[in-house]
């Protein structure tokens, strides 16, 4: 297989997601048209020579290198392609911050997969691509909408396939994201949650999902209200989340119909009709102030597209 050339770029645009949304636990996810920013480039040396460059106030932890997850998917598509690997370097443009439930590292294995796959010519298919990304970040809810776009429900099937069905979501329901300036790991969210649940929650739970799936649907905001509702690892992560069950009731109070925490936490994601996504907004913030806790807080929508690339002409 042909190796590009040294100096030849590709940009990938890759969306961040929100996941376990409502009560959708490890399988529900939606990318939403907040995006960070890929230039990727094949460099001089050798396959084990990658390099990092972050652009924006948030990242400066992050570091190129072997274990860095660009270049762990980068990796797996080498492999896969039977390629010999190549010097890499990826300048992001990070819009999406680490750390906060919103997909970071779904938008890193996917710029990896899929900026490695262009530089090559594309010998993969969007599918493989898939069960790439999910095999590396071990569960479905971020890195499918991170791809796909979209709101995807994701399932392992009886015949251990994983399945993907692209849900409908109704364009005037608005999603706005409190994004706090403190940080909470997706493996301490893991660790406060209990190793069983009791089956009146899992039931709980999937009425509510199926009440959500029609509530966006639809765009009836008394189903998403009545779907935005978790029994299986909220319960056991708002007391991580300094101020957050004051910032949810303030959404609520504002004329949200839900609001739940996106991914692990500990961002807050709210939705609610379109004429309400600024006052929601400006109520959480001001929520998350009273509690000391700095944050933004978006009004944004659905990015049905999912991850695009294109090639960038060289300096």
């Amino acid at each position: 297989m042909a190796q590009p050339r040294i100096g030849q770029k590709v940009v990938v645009d890759v969306p961040s997601t929100t996941a376990n949304l409502g009560p959708g636990f490890d399988c529900l996810g939606a990318a939403l048209d907040l995006n960070n920013r890929f230039s990727m480039q094949r460099i001089e040396g050798s396959g084990e020579r990658f390099e990092l460059i972050i652009e924006g106030p948030e990242g400066s932890h992050l570091r190129g290198g072997p274990e860095n997850l660009v270049y762990r998917a980068a990796q797996r598509v080498w492999k896969a392609a039977n390629s010999e690997p190549f010097g890499l370097q990826a300048k992001v443009r990070l819009a999406v911050p680490p750390a906060r439930g919103l997909g970071s590292s779904a938008t890193a294995i996917v710029a990896g997969l899929v900026g490695a796959n262009a530089l090559m010519g594309s010998p993969l298919s969007k599918e493989k691509l898939l069960e790439l990304a999910i095999d590396i970040e071990g569960h479905p809810d971020n890195v499918v909408p991170s791809l796909l776009g979209g709101l995807c429900i994701t399932a392992k099937a009886l015949s251990e396939r994983w399945r993907v069905v692209r849900c409908e979501w109704q364009s005037s329901i608005k999603v706005v994201v409190a994004i706090p300036t403190i940080r909470l790991s997706t493996n301490e969210a893991r660790r406060a949650m209990p190793k069983e649940i009791p089956i009146k929650d899992a039931v709980i739970n999937l009425g509510a999902l199926t009440l959500l799936l029609q509530g966006l649907r639809t765009g009836n905001g008394d189903l998403i209200a009545d779907g935005m509702y978790d029994r299986l690892h909220e319960p056991y992560r708002w007391r991580l989340i300094k101020g957050g069950l004051a910032v949810r009731k303030a959404a609520l109070n504002a004329g949200a119909w839900g609001c739940v925490i996106s991914g692990a936490g500990p961002s807050l994601l709210a939705l609610c009709p379109e004429d309400y996504g600024q006052k929601v907004s400006r109520a959480m913030l001001r929520a998350w102030e009273a509690a000391g806790v700095a944050s933004r807080v978006p009004v944004l929508n659905i990015e049905e597209n999912g991850s695009r690339w294109r090639p960038e002409p060289n300096e």
